[in-house]
């Protein structure tokens, strides 16, 4: 994996942590937790923040040229995931890895 740049490489590791985090926490944390952490907005929200970032490390291990825009992207929805995480509460974990990897998404944006 020499031909990514050291950002680039630190930014798929953002991506596939938020990835693993989204999913677990949706799929274990908030499935159990019921309430708000399963209402469709926020579940929704949280499927669509780890696809979205398996999305963007897959087109930056690729290569090509469109990395910038699912970049973009999906540094617009950790933003969303993380307040909203936030904002349902007891999900830090996400927030927190929903704010790192968008910081690194929206410098790859750049």
């Amino acid at each position: 994996m020499n031909h990514l740049s050291n950002e680039m490489q630190a930014c798929i590791d953002e991506c596939l942590a938020c990835y693993r985090t989204c999913l677990s926490m949706a799929m274990n944390h908030c499935l159990e937790a019921g309430g708000p952490h399963v209402e469709k907005a926020h579940f929704t929200l949280m499927a669509e923040c780890a696809e979205i970032c398996r999305t963007s490390a897959h087109f930056m291990l690729i290569g090509g040229a469109h990395h910038k825009r699912t970049c973009a992207v999906c540094a617009e929805i950790c933003d969303a995931c993380a307040a909203d995480c936030e904002r349902v509460g007891d999900m830090q974990d996400c927030v927190e890895a929903c704010r790192r990897c968008a910081e690194s998404c929206h410098r790859m944006a750049a």
